[in-house]
């Protein structure tokens, strides 16, 4: 398992980012009056502010798992992506807002060559950064740079759409164009923004592993499954960069305790191979007792469950 610790360093790395280009966007803005380079530089704070956010999520995320909780803290990345996406909505509003007040208040663009050169400057520093986070983010499954990468990225864009507009403006004359171009970058952060919530809020619900993932569990499932073996109740989920899978498997009541153990150890080994990081739970049931059946829905009965010294129970995964 990598030292996820050693991620809040990328972080540190988003933060100088954004400060560099708020620093030139806001120049560019001074320079032109541009609405679409202040939208630009908008975003960049927006973009300070989840570096930020994203450096305390890490730092808590990394973090062992402790009494209060076993599982670890690995899921605070989704309030990384959720307050990301809110953030981003927000600033969408305010670039809408600031883009409608240009449109019924036209002004003409100055100094426009000094302008778009520290806006393609702040552009690649972005970009730069961007490539990076994403990189590290697939690389240690952290949701946190995942989204703080596409973010970015999105602001590269929006920065080259911006650049276009202004020389849109500066060849025609049109000064519409300009607010115009600042609203569409508008709805195209909202678009980013509703999709990082929506992450975030899958994940919080447990939703399960990926289809490509969840085929993965499959195939090595039924590479044990034989006229003996049997599996069902299988269940997934993810939480920030962990993958929990459940299963119970069913064999000859027979048996013995060492052979189911040994093939619970060997699907076990297998599962951690393919998913890392993953925590996997086997539950090994008799196949010819009429009682493992019963769990193959979701939820167990409760009045199904046997009797134990007077006491109901419930068999986990």
């Amino acid at each position: 398992m990598h030292d996820r610790h050693q991620l809040t360093r990328f972080a540190w790395l988003s933060i100088a980012t954004a400060v560099f280009t708020i620093g030139l966007k806001a120049v560019a803005y001074w320079l032109t009056g541009s609405v679409g380079l202040l939208s630009d530089a908008l975003e960049s704070g927006v973009n300070l502010v989840t570096a930020v956010f994203a450096l305390i999520i890490l730092t808590i995320a990394a973090q062992p798992p402790d009494q209060e909780h076993e599982y670890g803290h690995s899921k605070a990345e989704y309030f990384a992506g959720g307050m990301e996406g809110s953030l981003i909505l927000f600033a969408a509003l305010a670039i809408g807002y600031t883009a409608v007040q240009r449109l019924l208040t036209p002004q003409p663009l100055e100094q426009i060559g000094i302008g778009l050169l520290v806006s393609v400057v702040a552009a690649l520093g972005n970009g730069f950064t961007a490539m990076v986070l994403l990189r590290v983010g697939r690389q240690h499954h952290s949701l946190t740079l995942t989204a703080n990468a596409r973010h970015l990225l999105t602001d590269v864009w929006t920065s080259g759409g911006v650049i276009v507009g202004v020389v849109a403006v500066w060849w025609t004359g049109w000064q519409w164009l300009d607010p115009v171009l600042a609203l569409l970058v508008a709805l195209h952060i909202v678009r980013t923004g509703v999709g990082l919530v929506k992450t975030a809020v899958n994940g919080l619900m447990d939703t399960a592993l990926p289809a490509a993932e969840l085929a993965q569990v499959r195939t090595i499932l039924d590479s044990y499954a034989s006229g003996e073996v049997q599996y069902h109740a299988l269940r997934t989920r993810q939480s920030g960069a962990y993958r929990f899978v459940s299963v119970h498997v069913q064999v000859p009541g027979a048996w013995s305790v060492q052979r189911g153990h040994t093939l619970l150890e060997a699907i076990e080994r297998d599962l951690r191979r393919a998913l890392a990081p993953v925590s996997v739970f086997t539950h090994l049931e008799p196949v010819d007792d009429p009682v493992s059946w019963e769990d193959i829905s979701l939820h167990r009965a409760e009045e199904s469950v046997p009797k134990m010294n007077g006491h109901s129970g419930q068999n986990g995964s």
